[in-house]
């Protein structure tokens, strides 16, 4: 997931940053309102982590610009401001969710997991398209009786394809989901990172589409012919 961490705060946002790319989240970080605004105009962010408190325009004032300028990532306010008015209104103006300074990085990462659910659609913790299932809590991901637990980066990307079941990603667009400013890309990293996760869990796990990019299928119901009635077994490899 591609997070917008904006926070002026600079030893809390060092901390939190290293901490979510420990969590295979690729992170950018600005400092004030208005970087915020600048980056989500040139980035298509998965959530966003923002404080109250910024220099210039503060927080609230960035979540109900980016509403109305029709930015729907998912919002976890990230605050020492503890009084009940003040959630409210930022709860009011569009976040989906509010954590109070100082917090633990494990409840954290369980709500970033909860609203990206939440706003894909997604009832349950794991994310199961009927021929891959991956769980985020701990990193493990199953295909045709495989089961293996990523690495950070291999993460990252299952994560991305498993968000979007069905749709073929190019290497840009997973460039962008699971790399973050500054980071080193290697120009074959993703077609390594692929390579290494078919390695643990079968060739069929992420398919090519060749000349335009990678997709993890989503299961269809298959039709009985004896019964006539739709069946849903997993595809096969």
């Amino acid at each position: 997931m591609r997070i917008l961490l904006v926070e002026d705060d600079r030893m809390l946002g060092a901390a939190t940053q290293q901490a979510l790319r420990d969590a295979a989240h690729a992170v950018d970080w600005v400092h004030d309102g208005e970087a915020a605004l600048l980056a989500m105009r040139a980035t298509p962010y998965e959530a966003m982590l923002l404080d109250l408190g910024l220099p210039g325009r503060d927080g609230l004032g960035v979540l109900q610009a980016a509403r109305r300028a029709g930015y729907n990532l998912p919002v976890i306010i990230v605050t020492a401001r503890d009084g009940v008015d003040e959630r409210i209104r930022g709860l009011d103006l569009g976040a989906d969710d509010y954590l109070i300074k100082p917090f633990a990085t494990d409840e954290l990462l369980a709500r970033l997991r909860a609203v990206a659910r939440r706003r894909g659609g997604h009832a349950q913790g794991v994310l199961d398209t009927g021929t891959v299932r991956l769980d985020p809590a701990t990193r493990e991901a199953s295909f045709g009786g495989n089961t293996a637990r990523l690495s950070a980066r291999e993460y990252a990307l299952m994560h991305a394809l498993l968000l979007r079941p069905g749709a073929v990603l190019s290497r840009a667009e997973l460039e962008d989901l699971i790399y973050g400013w500054n980071e080193e890309v290697e120009s074959n990293a993703v077609e390594y990172l692929i390579h290494c996760i078919r390695k643990k869990l079968g060739t069929g796990a992420i398919k090519n589409v060749r000349g335009v990019g990678w997709v993890v299928d989503r299961a269809l119901p298959q039709q009985d012919a004896s019964a006539g009635e739709p069946v849903s077994p997993a595809r096969p490899a």
